[in-house]
């Protein structure tokens, strides 16, 4: 009996199970190697675009500095969307700048480019100007927006584990630091909203004061409903994990009812669309082949009558 043919696919296969065992020890090691770097020593001298782009701001936005008036609504805008550098008003500021001289200058090229007339060249640079100086506000109230959105959507949640640790014999405020440990992964803009309350805590504020700053910073009407019911128990002594499940029921029956108004506003919103949209293509589709008959078969024969 000849073995030579089971010792070949005895050593190739010993081959392939040895080469495929070599690859994954070397897989796992660069894996190793990546999730432990070694540090890495940067010159001083290294040029970043992005520091000279943040120093470019900051000089700007000192050279033109917000109103008075105005500085402390900018204020409470920036930490509704989550930004708490204290010089955050100035970089805003100067991206305001950098946006109106950037976008004012990009549509004057593009009107001496166009030969633009001197009407067309001062709407042109003034209406670049003008977008460069409302694009950094509006992308704020764009993330204020994301950002109550996604505290709205996570607080029943979050109230239903406020519950279980009510209920395990945490006190209120140990509660508050649990949540905000447990929630940091699925929402980290309740868990970063309830640190910074129990850092005013720590501070020295008392609760009712640490929470009604907690709900005019965020602005969520929801959570300021929470305020007003935790403010509350706290003085009346009631049951709090009775109350914040209540709350929590009635804060899913408002997301549902929200829920089947814009689910019945749907219908009107689609008329639109079908109408311009859909139906031209669906004419077209159904009533073109007919046409097509009609001009190839009817015509020809009303001509030679």
């Amino acid at each position: 009996m000849n073995i030579l043919p089971t010792l070949a696919v005895f050593l190739l296969i010993l081959g392939g199970t040895v080469a495929l065992v070599l690859r994954l020890d070397a897989r796992r090691a660069r894996s190793l190697e990546r999730l432990t770097p070694e540090p890495r020593l940067v010159p001083k001298d290294t040029f970043s675009t992005a520091l000279i782009w943040r120093e470019l701001v900051s000089r700007l936005g000192a050279a033109l500095p917000a109103s008075e008036k105005g500085l402390p609504l900018l204020k409470r805008r920036l930490v509704r969307a989550g930004i708490r550098n204290p010089n955050a008003p100035r970089y805003l500021q100067g991206a305001r700048g950098v946006g109106t001289i950037a976008l004012g200058g990009a549509a004057l090229l593009i009107a001496l480019r166009a030969h633009a007339g001197t009407s067309n060249l001062v709407l042109g640079v003034g209406a670049g100007a003008g977008l460069g100086y409302i694009a950094p506000m509006q992308y704020l109230l764009w993330r204020i927006r994301k950002r109550q959105h996604a505290i709205e959507v996570g607080l029943p949640n979050t109230l239903d584990l406020m519950v279980i640790c009510v209920e395990s014999g945490l006190g209120i405020d140990q509660t508050t630091l649990q949540v905000a440990k447990e929630m940091l992964t699925a929402h980290p803009e309740i868990a970063d909203e309830f640190t910074t309350m129990n850092l005013e805590l720590r501070a020295g504020k008392r609760r009712a004061e640490a929470l009604h700053n907690l709900a005019d910073r965020t602005g969520v009407d929801d959570l300021r409903k929470l305020v007003a019911v935790l403010v509350q128990t706290d003085r009346f002594g009631t049951s709090i994990a009775q109350s914040l499940r209540g709350h929590a029921d009635y804060l899913r029956t408002m997301a549902r009812q929200r829920a089947e108004e814009r689910a019945s506003k749907l219908a009107v919103k689609l008329v639109f669309p079908i109408f311009f949209c859909v139906l031209p293509s669906l004419f077209a589709v159904t009533v073109g082949p007919v046409l097509t008959h009609l001009i190839r078969d009817l015509f020809p024969y009303i001509e030679n009558m």
